[in-house]
């Protein structure tokens, strides 16, 4: 059996936990013992440290906006001044401005991105240093069904969640000798930004604490590296992006030739994941009779 994930002496901080998945992941994250900065903006990150240390844990709260990378530097030093490290951030802050697209105002897809995706680059880069310095960090970006997958009236969305992924995939590599180790997690919780989207009866299932697990597994000392794990209703998947194998035309290959060759280039058998962007590359040359070098 797995021996219990232990957070004692581990540094958190959690972003957007003032309610909803944040609120739970910080919940959770405290009670295997680990020092959490419940940050998000207002009085509801009080609320929630106020639960933590009734339960027996530490916490403090961070009031500031994820968007504001001088404000979250000043969070970030604050938490290394009182705590001398910071081990695990959970990227979870965000926010809905729900249109099509013929009807957004890019001024609001301007500041979902700034949110999402900023707002977590800003904070990564907060405490990436630092994590480079101790040789640990756990750092999960929360991207979305939406960004992987595409949904209506969500382009801002999709596309700030589907920038955290490759975020991800990046700093995993980059972090990888430092033994900082980069996940994403696609949550379904009923929070706030999903009422009106499913019916109460099936909104009912995906509470907020049954995704926390997730992050708890992804910040734990047995992480994986580059994962995309989706939660939801107590249900856990991995998302994988993968390549087909494709076709080679060679140098002579057309437009005509791709279109009339479409159901052998779209065939999934024996489709496989690439580990890095250069993996393109070495099986486009591979495919033509070529040796890759880089």
């Amino acid at each position: 059996m797995t021996s219990p994930i232990n957070l004692s002496g581990r540094v958190a901080i959690v972003t957007g936990a003032g309610g909803g998945l944040g609120r739970a992941h910080a919940l959770l994250l405290a009670s295997r013992g680990a020092q959490v900065i419940v940050n998000d903006l207002g009085d509801a990150a009080d609320a929630v440290v106020a639960e933590i240390t009734l339960a027996g844990g530490k916490a403090r709260a961070a009031t500031c906006s994820v968007a504001d990378a001088d404000a979250v530097q000043a969070m970030v030093d604050a938490a290394l001044a009182e705590f001398g490290r910071i081990d695990i951030l959970v990227n979870n802050a965000g926010i809905l401005r729900d249109k099509s697209f013929a009807k957004m105002d890019l001024a609001d897809f301007q500041l979902v991105l700034n949110v999402h995706l900023m707002g977590a680059a800003n904070c990564t880069r907060a405490v990436w240093n630092t994590m480079r310095e101790q040789q640990y960090g756990r750092i999960v970006m929360t991207t979305s069904c939406s960004g992987l997958f595409g949904n209506f009236g969500q382009a801002n969305y999709a596309a700030a969640k589907m920038g955290l992924v490759g975020l991800m995939q990046t700093l995993g590599i980059e972090g990888a000798k430092h033994d900082i180790r980069v996940n994403c997690l696609a949550p379904t919780g009923a929070t706030r930004m999903m009422e009106g989207i499913l019916p109460p009866e099936q909104l009912s299932k995906f509470k907020p604490e049954l995704v926390s697990p997730a992050v708890l597994a992804l910040v734990s000392e047995q992480a994986p590296n580059r994962a995309i794990l989706s939660a939801g209703a107590g249900s856990f998947e991995l998302v994988q992006l993968t390549m087909t194998q494709g076709i080679a035309l060679g140098e002579s290959a057309t437009a005509e030739d791709i279109l009339q060759q479409w159901n052998a280039l779209s065939s999934r058998d024996q489709d496989f994941a690439p580990t890095q962007g250069f993996d393109q590359a070495r099986h486009e040359l591979h495919k033509g009779g070529f040796h890759f070098e880089a």
